[in-house]
């Protein structure tokens, strides 16, 4: 890692520091996940070449399907059976069904794109969801 001291910020980039060292850690994973799928980057460490093999971080990014699990519907679980009928195709009982029997896989086999698509759409409306 390279030395901080070697290290020369512009006045714009220590306030961006400043700030990020005031945010909890679970606003700061916020912000870490929101940066990974709006920018495309990763905040996973990088296997060094002969240093070791790679860790499961590298590998679930190589992933190209992942299936969608409702962990939770949330406080608004009209909006999320709404959203789930929308994924899914369901009709509105079975949606209700699953919405209720979370946690629930709801998707198999999506593409990474889509299943990000599909979990920001549930997260906006209230329900938490993990792509695995």
């Amino acid at each position: 890692m390279a030395d901080t001291a070697t290290i020369e910020l512009t006045a714009e980039e220590k306030a961006v520091i400043t700030a990020l060292e005031k945010l909890n850690v679970v606003s700061l994973n916020n912000v870490v996940k929101y940066m990974e799928v709006t920018y495309g980057i990763s905040a996973a460490p990088v296997a060094m070449a002969g240093g070791g093999g790679a860790g499961g971080a590298a590998v679930e990014e190589e992933k190209s399907s992942y299936n969608i699990e409702l962990t939770e519907a949330g406080g608004q679980k009209i909006a999320v059976i709404k959203v789930v009928r929308e994924i899914t195709g369901l009709a509105l009982g079975d949606a209700k069904a699953a919405v209720d029997g979370a946690p629930k896989i709801l998707k198999e086999g999506v593409a990474k794109a889509d299943a990000e698509v599909m979990k920001k759409k549930l997260e906006e409306a209230g329900a938490k969801v993990t792509l695995k």
